[in-house]
């Protein structure tokens, strides 16, 4: 391009000497030289580079906002503890696509917050469906349960400062030869790990090695790759008696130590290479609190005649435990803290008639964050923020996965009465309970693999 207007502006020059037109010829050269100085040196700066893709149509019934926005949760003037704004440049056994090269790692070393962003419309959809994956458990697939529409499922996570690829299984399994990765935490942790199973599938079937009971806790192998993906049952992260069915209905209080750490994961945690802890919802059930192997006090313990803690309490105790123990745990491997993910239930709860009827991605502010949910969040943000320190001081890789803002913004990606096989199959005005906080597979929760991918390779 600059070789054809060095071509134009020197013909244009002679003819303009041969006919002597001084005064014209001189303007027409500063014009041109501003030109190809404006060519040669573009606008710099912080320009989103979310402005560099073109906005397509969604696939949904209805045209949609062309950018849903996340800003960062954190105070301007403090650095984001998730480890992002540092990025390194990736190596060549990175699980993104082909196009992330290593000059785009050079760009976006330095400036990039992979958690502020927008979802973007994405008509390329998800890389697997319900008929391509063996792994999706039945409360979370939407298309065969028989959700009607379809448009949730074709949007994307789009950094403002970085590119986000989509993760690409065979280069990823590559990357995670003779390693072992493990989700521990509750159900959103199962939620995920299935998520990133049904991608990977897609290069090579997985084989499930191990399972509990209750099928909690399971890991998978990718043989050719000598590759595990845990999931590990532990939704306090600490020491619990649980009294409750599948169905959540509780005989009796939980039982909580909070100065004990569940051994489910500490017995395994030296021997795994990717971790990723979360918890949270499940410190909104009643517990009755226990510290030293004493009763401490406990949470909505009404029939009890117990001191009222507070879950809130509980959440930091335990927190604050478990931090120190992964900071003081001399762990060379790569340890990640997930933020707790919002619910999005409307006009009441799950138990309530609660809803979550929205086919779209809403905007930044649109959808607020209940009480339990805005509590729980700022607490993992503080606590983290406080262990992050120490372990860098320490020398422990630890960072902060902080879905939960991009996560607000998708009401649209829960399976609601489609946890149910064609709930209204035989009645159209049945009433069903919602899932309004788990998440379909495939669905938005498919874009915290490719948010891990960057992370892994960049750290």
């Amino acid at each position: 391009m600059m070789k054809k207007i060095s071509f134009n502006w020197t013909s244009w020059w002679w003819s303009l000497h041969k006919q002597n037109y001084l005064v014209l010829k001189l303007g027409v050269s500063i014009l041109l030289i501003g030109l190809v100085f404006r060519l040669l040196y573009p606008l710099s700066g912080g320009v989103s580079e979310v402005q560099d893709i073109p906005i397509q149509q969604t696939v949904s019934s209805s045209t949609p906002p062309p950018l849903v926005s996340v800003s960062s949760p954190l105070n301007s003037n403090q650095h984001s503890p998730n480890g992002t704004e540092t990025s390194e440049r990736s190596s060549d056994s990175s699980g993104f696509n082909e196009d992330d090269n290593e000059s785009q790692e050079n760009e976006d070393a330095g400036r990039c917050d992979l958690f502020v962003g927008d979802w973007i419309p994405h008509p390329g959809g998800p890389v697997y469906t319900n008929e391509t994956c063996d792994w999706i458990e039945g409360h979370q697939n939407c298309m065969k349960n028989g959700r009607p529409d379809t448009g949730y499922l074709y949007w994307r996570w789009s950094p403002r400062e970085c590119e986000l690829p989509q993760l690409n299984p065979n280069r990823f399994l590559e990357s995670m030869r003779n390693k072992a990765l493990a989700l521990i935490g509750d159900s959103i942790s199962r939620n995920h790990i299935q998520s990133l199973i049904c991608v990977l599938s897609k290069a090579e079937k997985a084989v499930q090695v191990y399972h509990d009971e209750d099928y909690k806790s399971r890991r998978w192998l990718f043989p050719s790759y000598n590759f595990t993906v845990s999931v590990l049952w532990s939704p306090f992260l600490a020491q619990a008696a649980i009294f409750e069915d599948y169905n959540g209905v509780s005989t009796s209080e939980i039982e909580l130590h909070l100065d004990k750490l569940d051994g489910t994961w500490t017995e395994q945690f030296k021997s795994l290479d990717y971790i990723m802890f979360s918890s949270g919802e499940w410190y909104a059930k009643s517990a009755i609190y226990y510290k030293n192997n004493t009763v401490l006090g406990c949470h909505y313990c009404p029939k009890r005649n117990l001191t009222e803690c507070g879950f809130d309490f509980a959440y930091r105790e335990v927190l604050r435990n478990f931090f120190d123990y992964i900071t003081e745990s001399n762990h060379k491997g790569m340890i990640f803290f997930r933020t707790s993910t919002p619910e999005h239930f409307e006009n009441g709860e799950w138990f309530s008639g609660g809803t979550c009827n929205r086919t779209e991605p809403v905007t930044e502010g649109e959808f607020l964050r209940n009480e339990l949910n805005r509590i729980l969040r700022d607490i993992e943000i503080e606590e983290f923020r406080n262990a992050s320190t120490k372990a860098s001081e320490k020398g422990v890789n630890l960072k902060l996965f902080d879905v939960n803002p991009l996560s607000l913004l998708r009401p649209d990606g829960h399976p609601g009465p489609y946890r149910f096989f064609q709930p209204f199959a035989k009645d159209k005005n049945a009433k069903i309970i919602k899932d309004c906080l788990h998440w379909c597979l495939p669905g938005p929760i498919d874009t915290w693999n490719d948010l891990l991918m960057k992370m892994v390779v960049n750290g």
